[in-house]
């Protein structure tokens, strides 16, 4: 069994923020592959499905970013899990909108919510890492990411999360570098071959007529005898 956690805060007021992009993955994966219905428990929204071969129990903490851990505390005790079956998705200022990284164990770079689930269950867990891009300010950071993606974000946010929900089974699986790839083929397309040019028709060129003969009879006869 594995635990996918998505991160955010609870309420309506925050569904389209920036930080709440894990609960969004989350979402796309519930809607998407199938899984049953949301459900209150552990201080938190869960539903249970299947990815692939393996039983997912997918989780958004209610606590609000900063209690995140006791949820996900809670949810492992009674599953029996070890953090090794933890995936935490998350939102990543340090990487540009669009992007996803997936790590193993780390620190938690001042993000609170990884902060809190480190207090709880240690840090040797997985996390994917979705990048949002940072204001450029340190000042302007906590109103960034309290504030909802911009309509221009829309469409790498939609390739972003369809991404995810391709790969989730390959996550799950335990198969990392497959689910990246599975993300990047979302947000990054191949581009198609470029159509060969057609080949130039060949114009026949018009057979060049002779000119006509002036001469007289007599200036023939004289000119073959030249």
């Amino acid at each position: 069994m594995k635990l996918f956690v998505g991160l955010g805060n609870p309420g309506p007021k925050y569904a389209f923020n920036r930080h709440n992009i894990g609960f969004m993955a989350l979402d796309r994966i519930a809607e998407d592959q199938g899984f049953g219905p949301w459900k209150s428990k552990f201080q938190a929204q869960i539903t249970e499905g299947r990815l692939g071969t393996d039983k997912v129990i997918l989780l958004k903490p209610q606590t609000f970013m900063n209690l995140s851990g006791q949820s996900v505390g809670e949810a492992m005790r009674f599953y029996k899990l070890a953090p090794s079956d933890v995936t935490v998705f998350h939102d990543e200022l340090d990487l540009a909108p669009g992007k996803a990284r997936a790590k193993t164990g780390g620190g938690h770079a001042g993000h609170n919510g990884l902060r809190s689930i480190h207090q709880h269950i240690g840090a040797d867990y997985d996390r994917i890492r979705l990048g949002i891009g940072h204001p450029g300010d340190k000042s302007r950071v906590s109103g960034y990411v309290l504030s909802d993606f911009a309509k221009a974000d829309q469409m790498w946010l939609d390739d972003l999360l369809r991404g995810i929900c391709d790969g989730a089974a390959l996550l799950a699986d335990g198969d990392a570098g497959k689910f990246m790839n599975a993300v990047a083929l979302r947000v990054n397309p191949p581009k198609p071959p470029s159509p060969k040019p057609a080949p130039k028709a060949q114009t026949k060129t018009a057979p060049i007529e002779p000119e006509p003969d002036t001469r007289s009879a007599l200036q023939k006869l004289a000119d073959r005898f030249r």
